[in-house]
């Protein structure tokens, strides 16, 4: 009997033990997360994966990049995510049934005109997209870039038509910096990371069609604690250093 007792004592000091094994939520097991972001976050975004994955071992946190109106789609729709990010808040009033919580608006972003390094066309500003002969490209209308660039253009009476609308704002940059158009209109964040890659050019009224970006975690996350953990990181101080030196503007 003593020696029963013994083993059923030193068994209930282990299991508590045990439990401390796995993930509690606040980052000390193996666990991954999953951030659906708009693609003009890449870059910010990467850099703060990785700050994360720092200050919680084991945890990994998996990026996927798409246009917001997908991603927006695909939490709605349920598909695994813990954190959402967009590009513009009608598109994440769209996912509102999948979030949990209140979106928090993290940043502003502006639109510019970009043509390859050695302009073939001649641009001097934003009106030559109109002379005979130049191609440019926009995103998609159904993505927030789309909404804004053509906002911009009916701002600003253009009635040229674009060569082709892309998917998202990275491939509107794509298509410049590969010469297959002669201008694009991309986040101003997008052409401070091309560098030298491309020109820019001032987009008149681009401040009246601000871009805001809002973010949120997910219902459907397995990583709650995380997934807040996340958008704290973004939203806190060192997170919006880091959107700074992209270029991006305050919320």
């Amino acid at each position: 009997m003593k020696k029963s007792s013994a083993t059923l004592a030193l068994l209930g000091l282990l299991l508590p033990l045990a439990g401390c094994g796995g993930d509690d939520g606040g980052g000390s097991g193996k666990a991954t997360i999953t951030v659906l972001a708009a693609s003009s976050l890449t870059g910010t975004f990467t850099e703060l994966a990785h700050r994360f994955e720092a200050d919680h071992p084991g945890v990994t946190v998996k990026l996927s990049f798409d246009s917001s109106a997908t991603l927006a789609q695909q939490a709605a729709d349920g598909a695994p995510g813990d954190v959402l990010a967009t590009a513009d808040t009608s598109t994440m009033d769209s996912a509102k049934s999948a979030l949990d919580g209140t979106p928090q608006v993290f940043a502003t972003n502006t639109m510019v005109l970009v043509t390859p390094a050695d302009n073939p066309a001649g641009i001097t500003g934003f009106p030559d997209i109109e002379q005979q002969g130049v191609s440019f490209v926009v995103c998609v209308p159904t993505a927030p870039c789309g909404k804004v660039a053509a906002a911009l253009l009916d701002d600003n009476g253009v009635t040229a038509k674009p060569a082709s609308q892309e998917v998202d704002v990275k491939s509107v940059l794509a298509k410049v910096t590969s010469d297959e158009a002669d201008a694009g209109l991309v986040y101003r964040t997008d052409a401070q990371a091309a560098g030298d890659a491309v020109e820019s050019f001032e987009v008149p009224r681009a401040h009246d069609e601000l871009t805001t970006y809002p973010i949120a975690a997910l219902q459907q996350s397995d990583h709650a604690d995380l997934a807040r953990a996340f958008v704290a990181l973004v939203t806190s101080s060192a997170g919006q250093d880091v959107l700074d030196q992209a270029g991006f503007g305050a919320p």
